[in-house]
């Protein structure tokens, strides 16, 4: 490796074009919970600063969606394997870190300029976003290794292989690893967590390595589920997302599996808040939520994407944006469950009467169900009033927060909802889907599947294009 620029860490830390307490965006989705969600507060004229072109387009793994599922007939399904469609960006300090599945490398850019200030060559694919915690960053690739650099200069500190060896085979027309890292490495308390392998008939591990040292701390297999998209992890646990599957929760301390989540379509979206699990689209877009220590799903919402706040949750569809009093929503949708729960045993009840559903006993049988039917009517009108605005939209592939705006991505261009009442503030054109949104530093980035990081400012001035 030749890096093309070497710089200390102090002066990008200090670097003089940046706000003054501006925050940083260190890995995908901002944080390990993948919220999607920071304090800092863009402008309402952001203006084009530059834009990155790769010299190819991302290499996904998999192609998309089925047409239909013949055995549940559901049409027009979802792609549930959406991790590695565009190469996703962490920001921090005046620096751009990216990982190419095109060209096997991690590339590091000026954030004021978009040019190039080092490569780091792999042996494989570098999927998903890199991390940046402490100076050094961290990334896995198809070629089986965890990678840790220097932030600063991309100088190699360690690489680590999860898997048992080096076997390679040919992989979406590349030699890939038996054994690739197709998870995020998630930093957390100085532990670096990461899993490798998708073929579990050769085994899948997931591991948590120190930080520093690279040093093994744990590893454990993985049954029956390969170990793919971005890892997230709350104070006690990891969450693996499986591809189509559904998550599978660990004990981080000790790496002991503790369940896999019970219902929901599956897919590789997900983010944790407090003590709860969002995850999805499943097979036609939709949010599942769990509960901390419940394996069964609480509620669902129909969507593509949440952003969850501890007052408004903000839901993203394929027509529209919306935002709701998830806490309200969540108490009255127990509620009806709960009726839903007493109606189907009274209905079953009234059932066994058969011929003597007439009878005293079977008219008290549908003077309850009847009751009980207006109870979740109730119920549902008042679930309907939990939503505090909702306008129809054009951005159905990607949702940040900010301060005090939405962005949403969608086909060739990208645009801002105010969070008060959700009108449109601000849109940009770009070329392809924006599928990756970040920001961070007064700026916003957008990444789309034919490879462009654009990057908007309220300074942008003059258009640039960096290769």
């Amino acid at each position: 490796m030749n890096p093309r620029t070497l710089f200390l860490l102090t002066a990008t830390a200090c670097a003089p074009c940046l706000n003054c307490g501006a925050e940083d965006w260190p890995t995908y989705q901002h944080d390990s919970a993948r919220s999607a969600t920071t304090s800092e507060k863009l402008g309402s004229k952001l203006t084009e600063a530059w834009v990155y072109r790769p010299r190819r387009p991302p290499h996904m793994a998999w192609p998309g969606a089925a047409k239909w599922d013949g055995w549940a007939k559901i049409y027009g399904l979802k792609d549930r394997m959406i991790f590695d469609r565009v190469f996703h960006v962490a920001v921090v300090g005046d620096s751009v870190y990216f990982g190419s599945s095109s060209e096997d490398k991690i590339i590091c850019l000026e954030a004021a300029t978009g040019k190039t200030r080092w490569k780091y060559y792999t042996e494989g694919p570098v999927r998903l976003a890199p991390t940046v915690a402490g100076g050094k960053l961290y990334a896995g690739s198809d070629d089986g290794l965890v990678y840790c650099l220097n932030a600063a200069d991309g100088e190699l500190n360690w690489k680590y292989r999860p898997g048992p060896g080096n076997r390679r085979i040919p992989g979406n027309e590349r030699m890939v690893s038996m054994w690739p890292v197709r998870t995020s490495v998630l930093v957390k308390n100085g532990i670096a967590f990461c899993g490798a392998g998708v073929f579990p008939w050769e085994g899948v591990y997931l591991c948590a390595l120190d930080s520093g040292t690279g040093k093994e701390l744990w590893k454990t297999g993985m049954k029956n589920l390969p170990a793919q998209g971005y890892l997230l992890a709350s104070s006690t646990r990891l969450y693996v997302t499986t591809g189509r599957e559904r998550p599978v929760v660990f004990d981080s301390k000790t790496g002991r599996q503790l369940y896999q989540v019970k219902g929901g379509g599956g897919g590789t979206y997900a983010l944790v808040t407090g003590d709860m699990l969002v995850y999805g689209p499943g097979k036609t877009g939709e949010m599942s939520v769990y509960k901390s220590n419940r394996r069964d799903q609480l509620a669902s919402f129909k969507g593509n994407q949440m952003i969850v706040t501890p007052r408004v949750s903000y839901l993203m569809t394929d027509t529209g944006l919306s935002a709701l009093d998830r806490a309200r929503y969540l108490e009255l949708h127990e509620k009806r469950a709960g009726f839903n729960s007493r109606k189907g045993k009274v209905a079953e009840r009234l059932k066994k009467l058969g011929k003597n559903a007439s009878t005293s006993a079977g008219k008290t049988l549908r003077v309850e169900l009847g009751k009980l039917n207006l109870e979740i009517d109730k119920l549902t009108a008042s679930m309907k009033k939990c939503f505090k605005w909702q306008v129809p939209s054009e951005f159905p592939h990607s949702m940040i927060l900010t301060r005090d705006k939405v962005f949403a991505g969608g086909k060739g261009k990208v645009a801002a909802f105010e969070t008060r009442k959700g009108g449109l503030t601000w849109e940009a054109g770009v070329t392809g889907n924006a599928y990756g949104l970040a920001a961070a530093s007064g700026r916003l980035y957008v990444s789309t599947d034919d490879g462009s990081i654009y990057c908007f400012a309220d300074d942008g001035g003059s258009r640039k294009e960096t290769r």
